[in-house]
């Protein structure tokens, strides 16, 4: 499907409907392909990591997560069609699953977090098959044996869906390192979506969503994180939508 150049990156402009669509037929196609969905923070991220543009390039599908990027896109005069967060995707990929009999994994998040957002989910979508969840030890990617067992309880399982919850871009890497060796036929890096699904941590409320205040919210459930991140870090947004609007003349 055609990509739209958008600042550091590309993008496949897609509704949520259309993006449901292209993943139902790749999970028949059985391809063994991964998901991102980038919002101002990995935008920022990837004006200087190599790696982690590298995960992007490779990527099947890299739907856009935020309403400032929609602004900017707007700005741009190459609107975005829809909004896709991890956070609203996922509940949408567990009714996928439930209605086609897709069997899913879930990766990531804090003990007993990812387990406790399966049980939520099954009781939500009747028919939902989680296979199983395993939360790895901080410092796993740097540990052989555990990335083996990781890998040796996803291909025993055999699921159709992978959902990672590591955060980026730990998430975006394993993905890209590991998903051609896992023969998942699609893999998702949704941050911090178990935690929503689990009640670990509340979602802002919808208003709040549809306006782009999101980040607004999520300080005041995480100050000590987020402050930095959206205050410091993610400023650098500004700077980066003016050198690409430049650059677009």
């Amino acid at each position: 499907m055609p990509r739209m150049k958008f600042m550091n990156t590309e993008i496949d402009n897609l509704t949520m409907q259309e993006a449901l669509q292209a993943i139902d037929q790749v999970i028949h196609e059985n391809k063994s392909v991964y998901v991102v969905t980038p919002n101002v923070d990995h935008i920022v991220q990837l004006e200087t990591n190599k790696k982690l543009q590298m995960v992007y390039k490779n990527a099947f599908l890299i739907l856009t997560d935020g309403k400032p990027l929609q602004w900017i896109a707007c700005w741009y005069g190459t609107p975005i069609k829809e909004k896709i967060s991890g956070s609203d995707l996922f509940p949408l990929l567990c009714k996928m699953a439930a209605e086609n009999g897709y069997k899913m994994f879930f990766l990531g998040a804090a003990e007993g977090i990812a387990a406790k957002a399966a049980d939520n989910l099954t009781n939500k979508f009747p028919g939902l098959n989680v296979i199983g969840t395993y939360s790895p030890p901080l410092g796993f990617e740097k540990n052989c044996k555990e990335l083996d067992k990781i890998k040796s309880i996803i291909k025993s399982l055999k699921p159709d869906i992978l959902i990672v919850g590591l955060g980026c871009p730990k998430q975006e890497y394993f993905m890209y390192q590991y998903c051609k060796d896992l023969e998942v036929p699609i893999s998702f890096g949704l941050g911090a979506s178990f935690d929503f699904e689990a009640g670990n941590i509340k979602r802002a409320p919808k208003w709040m969503s549809r306006h782009g205040l999101e980040w607004l919210f999520r300080i005041t459930q995480d100050p000590k994180r987020m402050l930095k991140r959206y205050f410091v870090d993610d400023c650098m947004i500004f700077r980066l939508a003016i050198k690409y609007k430049r650059a677009m003349k």
